[in-house]
């Protein structure tokens, strides 16, 4: 099995970041992504910002205290943590992301933007992470948010679980993902999602019943909102804080 280590990117661009991969996971999601991305990248934040709706208001509500960790799974090319963290001067920001390529867009963006002693981003498979392996310490974080990753990641609901656990007591989950658009118009709907299919992405109508699972077996509080006519599906699961002594 072939392994990805954070010398496979430019050395100058690791000055700040570190980039880790476990070599225990394959790399096939890796090497999909990075085919997907290679040159999207260079565009993807200017193309996206058309239909990726419900990123800023995700943002806005974050609202961390200073000190607290948030977490991006699928962090891209770092326009969501670069928005969250010129914005919330006092947090601390990480992300993860399976495609080098958007990583390397991540890392410039990011020195670019001046945050780079706060805002740390790594290689890692979001499915089966922990914050020891991925960042080299041990992180709970008090959010994590996951912004249209999703629909691209075929084992979806192992990513619910792994962000779960990486939550402290009483942190929160924020995600926002297309929806299942059943308040568009039949032929709108079935345009969109042949079109999205063209990039491997897979609504999950099933999200709302994942979480309420997830919701009962936690004990967390769950928000769920289909905004746009279901264009678009916003969730908040809030798990129960410490119990005190």
């Amino acid at each position: 099995m072939t392994t990805l280590t954070r010398t496979d990117l430019p050395r100058t661009e690791l000055t700040h970041h570190e980039l880790t991969a476990d070599p225990a996971w394959p790399v096939d999601a890796t090497s999909r992504m990075n085919r997907m991305y290679r040159y999207q990248r260079h565009i993807y934040d200017l193309t996206r910002r058309y239909y990726l709706l419900g990123r800023d208001q995700l943002i806005t509500e974050l609202q961390p205290k200073a000190g607290e960790a948030v977490l991006e799974v699928g962090c891209g090319t770092g326009r969501n943590l670069i928005q969250a963290a010129t914005r919330y001067r006092e947090a601390k920001f990480y992300g993860l992301d399976v495609s080098t390529e958007m990583l390397t867009s991540a890392i410039s963006s990011i020195e670019g933007a001046g945050l780079m002693s706060r805002v740390k981003v790594a290689h890692g498979d979001a499915t089966a992470f922990t914050a020891q392996a991925v960042f080299g310490q041990a992180v709970s974080f008090d959010h994590v948010m996951i912004s249209y990753s999703l629909s691209m990641i075929p084992d979806w609901t192992a990513v619910i679980d792994r962000a779960v656990a990486n939550l402290k007591p009483g942190g929160k989950l924020h995600i926002v993902d297309f929806g299942d658009q059943r308040g568009l118009p039949s032929l709108a709907r079935n345009l969109l999602r042949r079109w999205l299919t063209l990039f491997d992405v897979t609504p999950r109508d099933s999200l709302e019943a994942v979480l309420m699972q997830v919701a009962a077996r936690t004990g967390a509080g769950l928000r769920f909102e289909r905004p746009y006519r279901g264009y678009a599906q916003r969730a908040v699961l809030t798990l129960p804080p410490r119990n005190k002594p």
